[in-house]
């Protein structure tokens, strides 16, 4: 019969990919999207209970590790989220849009 290990008898605590873990993509993530993630990680647990899967967690996991990873530099994704914008648009983006304007343009 197999036992699983306490989680203080694990060497590292790690059982994701550094980065991957709920923690850290909290962290890595724009002040205004962590409210969301809370929101889909949480919704994704609660799937993941009721179907005994960890499926949903995973990939809720790894979409928004993507996304904190783009966020890990703010310039850069702000330059990435207007130039995405402006390529879906066709044209230039204004001054005074305000970012989350050119985000929903973007479809980020």
């Amino acid at each position: 019969m197999t036992t699983l290990a306490a989680p203080h008898e694990r060497p590292d605590d790690r059982s994701l990919a550094v980065g991957a873990s709920p923690a850290a993509i909290h962290a890595g993530l724009l002040p205004e999207d962590r409210e969301a993630f809370l929101t889909a990680y949480g919704a994704a647990l609660e799937l993941a209970r009721s179907t005994l899967h960890l499926a949903p967690v995973h990939h809720v996991v790894e979409e928004w590790r993507r996304r904190a990873v783009l966020q890990s530099d703010p310039a850069a994704f702000r330059h990435s989220v207007l130039r995405a914008a402006e390529f879906f648009a066709g044209e230039a983006v204004p001054d005074d849009e305000p970012f989350e304007v050119t985000r929903t343009r973007a479809g980020l």
